[in-house]
């Protein structure tokens, strides 16, 4: 009984084992999906409002935004359109800078997805990826919003993270997915070489 299943085991292990590369291939096309969804919906007003905080907040990005200090009265809730915010937002820049984020992201994903055919293409899908799960992690340093605020309850600032915070905490797994795509990319094109 127990020499079956451990032949069982190894037969299993052997088959996953020798799917690798398929699954490498499907992680490609879950960061792409992904990054497809995500980048598409930058088009939409909630979801160009919804990373206002962490442009504002972000050293490196801030000046995108006209009045980055001011966002905090301006803030619709996720469905709402306020016309005194939506024209505030407009002035802003949020919604094109919103635009032009949603396109790069498409674009990061369609480099890593091209990974299946050209690694080339997916060596730089997979570096983007990383590189942009890096800018969005140093968000969790940056963006007061990421943590749970002190409404008297003793659980709030680090580490309780808010919904926000838990969001982007969840980039841990897109950078080391990039990282494992890229190297997949990396290793095929030096087999190429030799």
């Amino acid at each position: 009984m127990i020499t079956r299943q451990v032949t069982g085991m190894n037969t299993f292990a052997q088959m996953l084992a020798d799917c690798q590369s398929i699954l490498i291939h499907l992680l490609r096309v879950s960061i792409f999906i992904v990054m497809a969804w995500i980048g598409g919906l930058k088009a939409f007003q909630y979801e160009a409002e919804s990373i206002v905080p962490f442009v504002a907040n972000s050293p490196l990005m801030r000046f995108l935004y006209r009045h980055p200090n001011e966002y905090n009265a301006y803030k619709n809730k996720e469905g709402e359109s306020v016309p005194r915010n939506f024209a505030w937002h407009q002035g802003n820049n949020t919604y094109v800078f919103a635009y032009g984020l949603g396109l790069v992201i498409i674009s990061i994903g369609v480099l890593t997805l091209s990974g299946i055919w050209s690694p080339r293409l997916g060596l730089a899908g997979g570096l983007l990826t990383a590189c942009m799960s890096l800018v969005t992690l140093s968000f969790l340093i940056t963006t007061p919003e990421a943590y749970v605020p002190d409404l008297g309850g003793s659980n709030h600032g680090f580490p309780f993270l808010s919904g926000t915070g838990r969001l982007v905490v969840k980039d841990v797994i897109m950078l080391a997915a990039g990282l494992v795509v890229a190297s997949d990319s990396a290793g095929s094109l030096l087999s190429k070489m030799w």
